[in-house]
């Protein structure tokens, strides 16, 4: 089922113009941030999870600040149900979809995380904020 999710929203990155490129693989998506000098922004999600779904669709697809956002950081999904794929100790949450934003050359937080459902208005403010 874990693999179904990510999938689809893997998925998106191909069935929109303007989306967020999300990477399915913690450890990779942290190397790629690295070599490339960006962010990391961790998109914590559950199974069966209506919220995370409108979030990716509605918040993470086809807006104006998508271009900024992609190239100011490395995009993952990661999935509560498959802790052995990203530092649980380190994004850990019990509200979902939980957002963070971190540093990739020392994995610290560079914003707060964000443990509740974002709109577009928010997120907007957070990207102008941390990425001017």
């Amino acid at each position: 089922m874990k693999k179904l999710f990510v999938l689809l929203y893997l998925f998106s990155c191909f069935a929109y113009a303007n989306h967020i490129c999300w990477q399915g693989n913690y450890d990779d998506a942290l190397q790629k941030a690295k070599k490339q000098d960006k962010a990391l922004m961790v998109l914590l999600i559950k199974n069966d999870c209506q919220k995370c779904k409108d979030l990716v669709s509605k918040v993470f697809t086809n807006q104006t600040y998508i271009d900024k956002l992609n190239k100011k950081v490395v995009a993952v999904i990661v999935n509560k149900d498959n802790k052995h794929s990203y530092p649980i100790e380190m994004f850990w949450s019990n509200h979902y979809p939980t957002l963070f934003f971190v540093d990739s050359k020392n994995e610290t937080f560079i914003e707060a995380p964000i443990y509740k459902l974002i709109t577009k208005k928010e997120i907007q403010k957070i990207i102008d904020d941390l990425f001017k």
